[in-house]
């Protein structure tokens, strides 16, 4: 249990050999902590450990050696005290659910899924307290390429939690000399900032594509800045968040750097890829702003919240709209106040 521990060597879960997983698990373990990375299949872990590397997502990056590698999910969660939970959205749901019976019952839950349930708006936050109730649960989320992290870039990022244990302990575990976690409380606003920049991120892609300039990404980010607390606000969020690591930070790098698979389906988009072409160029990976937009586009409209950009997209992918006729829109829709609030 977290409050009986004498020493500051934690057992800790992490569940998905992604990318990000990967990354955080390397950390983990490397600051002494007891960690388990759970895979889904054996071969996956029999390969990494043979390899020394994932090298389906991190290629060319060590593993720590004392990095615990099993695709046993029992096993990964028995005495654990922390549970970062690294699986996209389309398949949280069903994680979560089969962790339930096997969490010791102090044990911490992290999310660091930037995305929305598909079957309604749905955080994984909420999808936590759902499946796992009586745990205490945070989100983690900010402007992280796993890439870059493993690469001990120096790099910041973001626990969100309303419960004080969460925002103390979970710095403690992940910080090293190159990562940096900040705290938040407004657990809502944080992962909302880290699901809605998913969709902006597809938007700057298709404009680079399309040879916009620099006046344009800059209009596109400062404007997506404003959509996302306008919604987020609407929802009961903090939009002071929405300046901090997890709004603007993870906005910028998402949204200007082809390291992000959703600027890269962007991309493919704007140079004229269907949209199931231009999913292949991510090789297999999850672009979570796809589905997102799709859900946030539903939830403005129920609530009349302003969000041209999105609605815009939404109308390109969905509707058949024309490109040029969207722009021309934006261009000359209603005037609005350059700051909010």
């Amino acid at each position: 249990m977290v409050e009986a521990l004498k020493t500051p060597v934690y057992r800790v879960a992490v569940l998905g050999g992604g990318s990000f997983g990967t990354a955080l698990a390397n950390i983990i373990a490397h600051n002494g902590h007891i960690t388990y990375l759970w895979m889904r299949t054996a071969e996956q872990v029999s390969r990494c450990q043979s390899e020394g590397e994932n090298s389906k997502y991190l290629p060319g990056y060590a593993l720590d050696a004392n990095l615990i590698l099993t695709s046993d999910l029992a096993m990964s969660l028995s005495d654990a005290d922390i549970v970062i939970i690294a699986i996209p959205s389309h398949s949280f749901r069903s994680v979560a659910s089969a962790i339930s019976p096997l969490l010791p019952a102090s044990a911490l839950v992290i999310s660091t899924t930037k995305g929305l349930e598909g079957d309604g708006f749905t955080l994984m936050s909420e999808v936590l307290r759902q499946e796992l109730p009586g745990h205490h649960i945070g989100v983690l989320s900010g402007p992280n390429f796993a890439k870059e992290i493993i690469q001990n870039q120096y790099t910041a990022s973001v626990i969100a939690s309303p419960v004080n244990e969460v925002r103390d302990i979970l710095p403690k575990v992940l910080s090293s000399q190159t990562f940096r976690v900040y705290s938040n409380p407004d657990m809502f606003g944080v992962e909302l900032g880290g699901a809605l920049k998913n969709i902006y991120a597809v938007i700057t892609g298709m404009a680079a594509a399309q040879g916009c300039g620099q006046n344009t990404l800059a209009l596109i980010l400062t404007r997506s800045l404003a959509e996302m607390s306008r919604f987020a606000s609407k929802l009961g969020a903090n939009p002071k968040t929405f300046l901090g690591l997890a709004g603007m930070g993870d906005l910028i790098l998402t949204c200007t750097s082809d390291l992000s698979r959703n600027y890269r389906v962007g991309f493919a988009l704007g140079q004229g890829a269907s949209l199931e072409d231009a999913l292949e160029t991510i090789g297999g990976q999850v672009a979570e702003g796809i589905n997102t937009l799709k859900i946030v586009n539903e939830k403005a409209r129920e609530l009349s919240v302003y969000m041209p950009l999105v609605r815009g997209l939404h109308a390109i992918l969905f509707e058949g709209q024309d490109i040029t006729l969207i722009v021309r829109g934006l261009m000359t829709g209603a005037a609005a106040s350059d700051v909010e609030g």
